[in-house]
């Protein structure tokens, strides 16, 4: 298993514990991949870019990751109050990897907007991690 792959199953083990996200999920709608017929509101684990990060003594990557938040309440609230308890969960998390070592995880930004056909917002939430080999 490489850290990026155990990375992004420790994103998705931290979520599905998070109770008060999954309170407001109204259950444990973290996917990998999105479902042809979710029920909203949803998280889904997005695109991720790996980027070497080693320095001359240890190997290590640098992992960029988008989240994505999917809301069909009408507005903006619920996809904001569901990224903040996303952010919280994993902002600054120390999460246990499989393979590797987590340095750090850090929220960077995010973006809310209404999808097209205006029914379906999304927030758009990126992170950054840097791993480090065993």
């Amino acid at each position: 298993m490489s850290a990026a792959t155990a990375l992004r199953a420790a994103l998705h083990q931290a979520l599905v514990a998070d109770a008060p996200l999954i309170a407001a999920l109204g259950g444990a709608r973290i996917h990998d991949l999105p479902p042809s017929s979710p029920d909203f509101p949803y998280v889904t684990l997005g695109e991720a870019q790996v980027l070497d990060w080693s320095t001359a003594t240890e190997r290590g990557e640098e992992h960029r990751l988008t989240l994505n938040v999917w809301s069909r309440q009408g507005g903006h609230g619920e996809a904001l109050n569901l990224a903040a308890l996303v952010q919280e969960a994993l902002h600054d998390a120390a999460l246990p990897l499989a393979e590797g070592r987590l340095v750090n995880l850090r929220a960077t930004g995010a973006e809310i907007r209404r999808e097209a056909g205006g029914r379906t917002y999304r927030a758009v939430l990126r992170f950054r991690a840097v791993t480090e080999s065993n």
